[in-house]
């Protein structure tokens, strides 16, 4: 199979075809991703067929019990790759009494994913759309998270890898990335300029054989968030919760979680009823909450200073259609100070034993300020997307050397320290 030709071979599942989400023009299912029309974005569009309950409950223990929503070959769950997803949604009590949340609150806790970052899915997608189109390098551009599991599913996979990423990103992260032995390049520059690198690659000699996930495979890629609704629905008991607030770098995780569950009431697998979305950023990096709130519609690209450098995305390419969910379902974008980024960290820690990266200190952190502010509701049932794993990101909590105290091994020198800290 040529690289970025369809053949009668391919299979991608229900998917029919791709479709611009601007104009609404058609292309074929093919290594595309800016329509020829407008050059607005593609998504991938379906024929799903009878999707049931039972159906979805038969497939295996991970996001592929929704392939039949997925643009993959129906026998995916046999193919060699990382199976991510089904995550746990953790029931977050004590988080919500320190917040003042009264309804129910619940923490979707992608951590616990291969690679321990909800970019597992993503990348499971859209590799298995780079097999069908033949590709046999996997690529990416990345802030950390997406090159770690673009190396992890290239290696399950016996594929090559290519990531490149801004060369001041988190040592842990490329040290992580790096041991799957492919080819991790630092790039003088932030996300954009990586991102615009990818770009001038596509089509050149040298990167002919790559598939790059989030440029000529996004419109597949994108789809593998659509998991991370169906499981929070699933897990709730096959209905959908009030109000849900998700961190936004590129924004296409918030839009795919909103469709997800359009998709799921439109199947009849969910009662229909009305969702609010919230989105939360840093603001060092906070281009779709301020179009937010100044009432644009256009995303400004601003340049990104932020400890949160898993969404410092400066030209989220999904940005508007963000800001179209947020607003469609009364929800609202907020963005905070990496002094509350480091905050919300601890506090998820200490109230939920659950260690986020500093995109889940944005969310914690957006969350108290949105409820500040009165635009979440608190007598709701609300679920929070912890995104990523806090060991990731040690440098954002880093004080001195860890130790309450260093002490000599005597007990008495143990119940001074306890009792100095009450």
């Amino acid at each position: 199979m040529s690289v970025s030709t369809l053949t009668t071979e391919a299979s991608f599942g229900g998917a029919t075809h791709l479709v611009c989400r601007a104009c609404g023009a058609h292309a074929k299912l093919g290594a595309d991703y800016s329509c020829w029309e407008c050059f607005g974005p593609l998504e991938v569009a379906y024929d799903f067929g009878t999707v049931t309950r039972e159906s979805i409950q038969a497939g295996p223990f991970s996001l592929w019990r929704y392939a039949a929503l997925l643009p993959v070959p129906s026998n995916i769950a046999e193919q060699r790759n990382l199976a991510p997803g089904m995550t746990r949604l953790h029931r977050a009590d004590n988080l919500a009494k320190a917040l003042g949340i009264t309804g129910t609150l619940w923490v979707k806790d992608d951590s616990g994913n291969p690679t321990h970052s909800f970019k597992d899915r993503v990348v499971a997608v859209a590799q298995s759309a780079g097999i069908q189109l033949g590709f046999g390098t996997l690529a990416c551009a990345s802030t950390g998270n997406l090159a770690h599991a673009v190396a992890a599913a290239a290696a399950r996979a016996g594929q090559k890898s290519v990531v490149l990423v801004p060369s001041n990103l988190e040592q842990h992260k490329i040290q992580a990335t790096a041991a799957y032995n492919g080819h991790v390049i630092g790039i003088e520059g932030n996300y954009d300029d990586v991102n615009r690198l990818c770009g001038e690659l596509i089509g050149e000699e040298v990167s002919a054989d790559w598939g790059f996930v989030n440029v000529n495979l996004r419109p597949y890629y994108a789809e593998g968030s659509k998991t991370v609704g169906y499981e929070i629905a699933e897990q709730l008991g096959w209905r959908l919760p009030d109000q849900v607030v998700i961190p936004v770098a590129s924004g296409a995780l918030l839009t795919k979680v909103d469709k997800g569950w359009r998709e799921f009431v439109e199947l009849g697998l969910v009662e229909d009823r009305p969702w609010r979305v919230f989105g939360a950023q840093a603001t060092g990096c906070n281009p779709v909450a301020e179009a937010w709130r100044e009432g644009h519609d256009v995303v400004r690209p601003v340049k990104p200073d932020t400890i949160a450098k898993s969404l410092a995305i400066g030209n989220p390419a999904d940005g508007p259609y963000a800001l179209d969910a947020v607003r469609r379902t009364n929800g609202a974008i907020g963005d905070v100070s990496d002094a509350e980024v480091v905050e919300g960290i601890r506090l998820l820690a200490e109230c939920e034993g659950i260690f986020g990266e500093t995109s889940g200190g944005v969310t914690v952190a957006t969350t108290r300020k949105l409820l500040a502010l009165g635009l979440l509701d608190p007598t709701a049932e609300t679920v929070i997307v912890n995104t990523g794993e806090g060991l990731k990101t040690l440098d954002a909590v880093s004080t001195g050397n860890g130790f309450s105290a260093t002490i000599s091994p005597s007990v008495d020198a143990v119940a001074n320290v306890i009792e100095g800290s009450k």
